[in-house]
């Protein structure tokens, strides 16, 4: 029963695949923000896309959906390939619980599994609208120690968020399905700021 309701869900998606998707680039937005003190480094990111008909679609039809919040901070070096000075990343699992008919997030900094997601934070939600508020807006996230980062070398740090579809049922990862509704994914990177006094 479980296979057949993924394969009608899998042809359903296949039909919006055909659509154009709600999200273009040009509709794709970050706000990145970075603030650098005796503490490390803090990242304030503001993410504004509309989710792609297929991927709203399956949310509301129980399919779990996982996106990754990566901040990259990067050592430029003229005489030798970029070194990462520090790699964070944030794990976020949407789903809906029809019999409650209410929204669950999970965050976690370790990949998110079944079995892993007793180890990361949970909140409920009402709407899918109230989720994707919080997925799309981060404070103050600690993406580096002050210990992690030198005081005479320049960094850039890199942000990008993306939709893993590598987490979706086998059925979705086939060939109509690995289109620009489904790669959902928005980057941006700016310098990081000299440490302040406070």
């Amino acid at each position: 029963m479980r296979l057949i309701h993924h394969f009608l869900l899998a042809l359903v998606l296949c039909f919006a695949a055909a659509a154009p998707a709600m999200a273009s680039d040009t509709e794709k937005k970050v706000e990145l923000q970075l603030v650098r003190n005796a503490d490390g480094a803090f990242a304030t990111v503001a993410l504004q896309f509309a989710l792609p008909d297929q991927i709203e679609d399956a949310l509301n039809k129980g399919v779990a959906l996982y996106f990754v919040q990566e901040a990259q901070i990067i050592s430029e070096r003229w005489y030798w390939r970029d070194k990462t000075a520090k790699k964070t990343t944030r794990y976020l699992r949407v789903s809906y619980q029809p019999l409650t008919r209410r929204w669950r997030l999970h965050v976690s900094s370790m990949p998110l599994t079944d079995a892993g997601a007793v180890t990361s934070l949970g909140q409920s939600f009402d709407s899918l609208d109230e989720v994707m508020l919080v997925v799309k807006r981060v404070r103050n996230w600690k993406i580096a120690s002050a210990d992690e980062l030198s005081n005479d070398v320049d960094y850039l740090v890199k942000f990008n968020f993306r939709l893993d579809s590598s987490q979706l049922p086998r059925i979705f990862q086939f060939t109509p399905f690995n289109n620009e509704g489904l790669n959902l994914q928005i980057r941006s990177q700016l310098p990081l700021p000299e440490a302040s006094a406070q």
